[in-house]
């Protein structure tokens, strides 16, 4: 649920007395922390995630940067890519700083800026939206 390692988890259920919610909080914490440690990072490379809705008459592009080749190439940051590329081709926003405030399809109340934070304290490199598209042809 959280993207935590075990050892982690462990740590944040016993600082929170045991109490679920409040473990979730902790980790959130922790992984803002992090993400915000990585921010000044260069994000070089990168994954171009696409998604087309079944009637083919709507695409979303996204272009994802990672640190390294490495997360790029891994299924969770792609899975994010693609994610996010649905989100693009679902509500059309006008450029990365529109989606960035947006709720998440997938997660409803979650912005996408924390679902990047997340990204970044789960893989353990900074990630950014460099670029985003919609293609409609009905526009």
């Amino acid at each position: 649920m959280t993207g935590a390692g075990v050892v982690e988890a462990k740590k944040a259920l016993e600082k929170a007395g045991g109490d679920l919610n409040k473990a979730q909080e902790v980790l959130k914490q922790r992984g803002q922390i992090l993400a915000k440690k990585k921010l000044d990072r260069q994000t070089t490379e990168g994954y171009v995630g696409i998604y087309q809705h079944h009637n083919g008459k709507v695409a979303g592009v996204v272009v994802l940067l990672s640190e390294t080749d490495f997360v790029a190439r891994s299924q969770a940051f792609r899975q994010i890519a693609h994610d996010l590329a649905m989100q693009v081709a679902s509500l059309k926003p006008k450029d990365v700083d529109e989606l960035m405030v947006s709720d998440f399809i997938k997660q409803p109340g979650t912005k996408v800026k924390d679902l990047i934070t997340q990204a970044i304290a789960t893989l353990g490199e900074n990630i950014k939206i460099k670029e985003i598209k919609v293609f409609d042809i009905s526009q």
